[in-house]
């Protein structure tokens, strides 16, 4: 109407203009969780190095991030904050389970993308129609628990399976993904055995499940007690097949107190590059990012997995923000990130893409198996594919 033919092809939602992008973020950099502040450090190195090399078509992104304590009420609090009072276009990254589903229905209220989340909670990519404004970046938990499935049925198909599992919304989304997985082959399960977070250990649970006659365990446990379980494994002198899930499968939190020996072949999934992988030396990704550390952040810690996945995600993003343009409405970013096609991010491990429609938000679906030899884990087999959407 009374554009003029340069301004024409330009929209912007608040948080946008021809100069800049403003992306919000909270992690917890202080409370219980606050290792996983190193997401958002990531990220703000990240952004400042993209500004530094022109931006993104020609915008230098802003990048606030507050700290969220991993408390639900801090969450609610610092995201009314960026979206009422910073303006932000997009909220990304964001930390846990309880912070992200407290603001899930705030941000589609608002129609503000809450993109790339750092949770695998299945809910949240589950119903795009409920919620069309928030996706993940990790896979989610079902997708795991299916993938440990087809495994299971491909290399093990007449197993018993025995399976310590947290009772809480974690435990029973990667416990569903496990069942859905199996199909009808759920009567392999011969045991399971819930433990709660308040438990001192588990060492009764596994006793029942060595009593079961099993010969795969499924370790469906967060770190302190995969540990505890692993250990008694040794213990016990129970050798199953041990399957034990990525939450836990960290070699120094949780392998190493377990005692080495006791961890010796244990399989889990992954899907991300780790930078220290002899196997990846030469990797022109892995090189690349070594040298983004060297030079953005000399203080990082290249064993710590959580530096390749805010890596990963911020390049994610900016991708997206690349591919939409001069139309940067919340509207057109959730587009964009709804119809992702074989889309790599830096560090997605080889033969593992992101890809997206309007009824599959679930970027990321596919696992790479590895078991644990010596003192680290060795890519093993073929990519399993366990997309649920198709």
């Amino acid at each position: 109407m009374g554009a003029s033919p340069a301004l024409a092809g330009k929209k912007y939602s608040r948080g946008a203009s021809d100069t800049e992008i403003v992306v919000g973020n909270f992690v917890p950099y202080s409370g219980p969780a606050s290792a996983y502040g190193v997401v958002g450090k990531v990220a703000e190195a990240y952004f400042k190095a993209l500004n530094e090399a022109g931006g993104i078509n020609g915008r230098k992104v802003r990048f606030i991030s507050y700290d969220d304590a991993y408390s639900p009420s801090k969450a609610v609090e610092q995201t009314r904050k960026l979206v009422e009072n910073d303006g932000i276009l997009v909220l990304f990254g964001t930390v846990g389970t309880p912070s992200n589903t407290a603001i899930m229905k705030y941000m589609n209220q608002k129609k503000v993308p809450h993109l790339l989340l750092a949770s695998g909670g299945t809910r949240f990519g589950e119903d795009p129609k409920a919620n069309p404004y928030t996706m993940p970046f990790i896979p989610s938990y079902n997708s795991e628990g299916r993938a440990y499935a087809a495994l299971i049925r491909q290399k093990w198909p007449d197993a018993k399976i025995a399976v310590l599992v947290q009772n809480d919304e974690y435990g029973k989304d990667i416990y569903k993904g496990v069942k859905d997985g199996l199909g009808d082959k759920v009567s392999m399960i011969v045991a399971e055995a819930p433990y709660d977070l308040t438990d001192p250990t588990v060492d009764s649970q596994m006793v029942k499940l060595k009593q079961s006659g099993a010969d795969v365990f499924l370790n469906l446990s967060t770190p302190k007690f995969a540990a505890q379980a692993t250990r008694k494994l040794g213990e016990l002198n129970w050798r199953p097949v041990h399957i034990i899930n990525n939450v836990a499968a960290q070699v120094g939190a949780v392998l190493k107190p377990a005692g080495l020996e006791n961890a010796q072949g244990a399989i889990t999934a992954t899907y991300l590059k780790d930078p220290t992988d002899p196997a990846l030396a030469d990797d022109p990704e892995v090189k690349e990012f070594k040298a983004w550390m060297a030079k953005n952040m000399p203080d990082g810690d290249l064993n710590n997995a959580l530096y390749v996945f805010g890596y990963a995600t911020s390049a994610a993003l900016a991708h997206i923000l690349k591919e939409a343009g001069d139309n940067l409405t919340g509207e057109n970013l959730m587009k964009v990130a709804a119809s992702l096609k074989d889309y790599k991010a830096p560090m997605l491990l080889d033969g593992i893409t992101m890809n997206t429609s309007p009824t599959d938000y679930f970027p990321i679906e596919d696992f790479q198996m590895q078991v644990f030899r010596g003192d680290r884990w060795v890519r093993e087999g073929d990519i399993i594919r366990s997309r649920s959407v198709q």
